[in-house]
């Protein structure tokens, strides 16, 4: 098991990154309701073009099998955009790995941020886990509540 940087000039990783975040994120529009998730809208050039960093969790066999982005999207301010673990590997601490793996890579900046389904209880537990606290929750359907997160380092 290997967590790295995934270059998304590479087509064999972006096609790999893009095939685990469709499957990631059908689980997660049937578990909050909402299937018109930003990141199941994605084609393989507007995942390449997006612009945020990719970390890849790799098995023993080479398979990409969990993945974190993150962006700075304002001024010292870190935002985990996606994280995604293959159905087939979730409760093995995945997503928990790649998120240490963004603060070991990223550990000066005051605040992080990260957004997720309110329904979406194994990743608002992740979150919360990680020290991360509520601070916003927006209806962006009916009966689709999407919550974020802070994590303030101070």
């Amino acid at each position: 098991m290997t967590i790295e940087s995934l270059p998304l000039s590479d087509l064999e990783k972006l096609g790999q990154l893009w095939r685990l975040q469709h499957m990631a994120y059908r689980l997660e529009a049937e578990i909050i309701g909402f299937q018109d998730i930003p990141p199941l809208m994605d084609t393989m050039e507007t995942l390449r073009n997006c612009g945020e960093t990719f970390y890849g969790y790799i098995d023993e066999d080479g398979e990409l099998i969990g993945a974190v982005a993150v962006a700075e999207e304002e001024t010292n301010t870190l935002t985990i955009t996606r994280m995604m673990v293959h159905p087939e590997h979730f409760r093995k601490g995945i997503a928990a790995s790649l998120m240490v793996h963004v603060f070991e890579q990223h550990p000066d900046f005051p605040r992080y941020i990260v957004s997720t389904g309110t329904l979406n209880q194994p990743a608002v537990k992740l979150y919360t886990k990680f020290g991360f606290k509520p601070v916003e929750v927006m209806q962006i359907a009916p009966g689709v509540e999407l919550t974020t997160f802070h994590r303030n380092l101070d």
